[in-house]
């Protein structure tokens, strides 16, 4: 019997500041929320988590009275000149103080050798506050597919580093065609939560195309073409499911985000039969 709880992701709602998230996680019902101390692309909006002591306050004052609590903080990316320690160090103290419990982390970095050793610092400057992070595969990324990323996180955690997880996007599981039978033999304290949408139609052509989609056009579970119950099947029953479905179409026609977030809610529920 399934018994997942539900997070809403940040990219979801992406228009509420983290305050306003929290609460519209609430309002919604999930379990959970995702934050975003930084802005993945210089063109989304900016809460700046980081140096904003008013606004960090005003949000731990949301999780203290809505009981919502924060399950992962994005996004961090590994580059060939990143310093781990000198770039992300604020970062990692943010999101303990929120009460987070994972980070999400995107390779952007072809050499893979640099790549593991970053990973590796992350890990450990992470690991005194609890936090683990999970390196995202993304086809435009120097972590492409499933298979990349057992690679490298595996030589972390065979580093000695236990906190370094894998994360799952359904999204990126399809348009990257990595293999659902190649995930089942992903050891499941890799995965501490799992990213859930579906696709708008097949695999584009166009790299640019697919990032797009991934950004501003996915589908709430259950109505697009990814194999979402074979990707149930394969991991834990009581993994968090993190709804990341950004709709800009919706949000363009006026569908609030509590309306966007219940719905993506209602889907998931549907489809995993809980």
């Amino acid at each position: 019997m399934s018994q997942h709880p539900y997070s809403l992701a940040a990219l979801t709602v992406l228009e509420l500041s983290p305050p306003e998230m929290v609460e519209t996680a609430a309002r919604a019902g999930y379990d959970y929320v995702g934050l975003r101390p930084t802005p993945a692309t210089p063109e989304e909006p900016s809460f700046p988590l980081l140096t904003d002591a008013a606004l960090l306050r005003e949000t731990r004052r949301r999780i203290r009275d809505t009981g919502v609590k924060v399950a992962d903080i994005e996004i961090l990316r590994l580059k060939p000149d990143t310093r781990v320690r000198d770039d992300f160090a604020r970062f990692v103290e943010v999101g303990a103080e929120l009460g987070a419990s994972d980070i999400l982390v995107a390779g952007n970095d072809d050499d893979h050798a640099r790549l593991i050793d970053n990973f590796a610092a992350l890990c450990e400057l992470a690991a005194p506050h609890g936090l683990h992070p999970h390196l995202e595969f993304m086809p435009w990324t120097g972590v492409k597919d499933l298979n990349q990323a057992r690679r490298i996180v595996g030589a972390v955690r065979e580093a000695g580093h236990a906190n370094a997880c894998l994360l799952v996007d359904a999204f990126h599981l399809d348009r990257s065609r990595s293999r659902l039978e190649d995930l089942a033999q992903v050891p499941a304290d890799w995965m501490r939560y799992v990213q859930l949408c579906d696709v708008p139609g097949p695999i584009p052509a166009s790299m640019d195309e697919i990032l797009r989609e991934a950004r501003c056009e996915r589908r709430f579970p259950g109505d697009g073409q990814a194999d979402l119950k074979g990707l149930l099947a394969v991991i834990s029953p009581t993994v968090p499911l993190s709804l990341e479905i950004p709709t800009d179409a919706l949000r363009q026609q006026g569908v609030s985000a509590l309306e966007r977030a219940r719905t993506a809610l209602e889907k998931a529920h549907a489809l995993v039969g809980d």
